[in-house]
């Protein structure tokens, strides 16, 4: 028999001029949130270019500078259990549209230290995580 296992999610945090990029998420668990770009780490795959592929994917940007982890949270919210990981990006250049408009859409910049009431909770922890300068936001106990 096949035991249950946590999936690996990451959220990419991309920055420009003190803001960040959110966008609203159309599909899913948390559907009718504001959230930040991200999706699954694929087998294989490097956190950084799981961030590169998804701000692509989500949001269209591709021209992003990676700046590192800043976030882990273990997420046992919507009937689910993922290991969130939180990468910060710098944007470079582009505008962000929706190349998934069945999934997401509305993507805007948004004040960091304002965020909207209705988030997705991974991304919301992802930046609370990122604000106060502490990585983890689960206990280890």
């Amino acid at each position: 028999m096949e035991t249950e296992r946590p999936k690996v999610g990451l959220g990419v945090i991309i920055e420009k001029e003190g803001k960040i990029l959110l966008g609203e998420r159309f599909f899913g668990h948390g559907a009718g949130n504001w959230m930040i770009p991200g999706g699954h780490v694929e087998f294989g795959e490097t956190f950084g270019a799981t961030a590169l592929r998804e701000a692509a994917e989500e949001c269209g940007l591709t021209d992003l500078e990676l700046v590192g982890l800043v976030s882990v949270y273990n997420e046992r919210d919507y009937g689910k259990h993922y290991v969130n990981l939180g990468i910060l990006t710098k944007w470079r250049s582009g505008e962000p549209f929706a190349p998934e408009p069945k999934k997401s859409g509305n993507w805007h910049w948004h004040d960091p230290d304002d965020l909207p009431e209705q988030m997705f909770l991974a991304s919301r922890k992802c930046v609370e995580n990122w604000r106060a300068g502490h990585m983890c936001s689960d206990s280890i106990a």
